[in-house]
């Protein structure tokens, strides 16, 4: 198995998700985990910024459109969270 590129926060993100899940478990909108992860961060002290904008390059031109990222953890992780009924498995 590969090393993790920052390990130590990896796991920290990970683990405040599994305490989520196991609190919430599934069926829940996106926008109700997403609060609630973002408590979750604070209670482990996880570094975060919520729903920041990122500008977007095509070719070295900055587009006129955004990404809105839902977390940016530790300054350097950038993590998106979804709330689907099922994952759908690839062909």
């Amino acid at each position: 198995m590969s090393k993790l590129l920052f390990e130590e926060e990896t796991y920290k993100i990970i683990g405040a998700c599994m305490v989520l899940h196991k609190s919430l478990g599934a069926g829940f909108l996106e926008s109700l985990y997403h609060e609630s992860l973002g408590k979750e961060f604070e209670i482990q002290k996880v570094n975060f910024d919520s729903k920041r904008k990122l500008q977007v390059y095509y070719n070295e031109v900055v587009l006129k459109k955004y990404f809105i990222a839902d977390f940016i953890c530790f300054d350097k992780i950038l993590l998106e969270i979804n709330a689907t009924s099922f994952l759908h498995k690839d062909n």
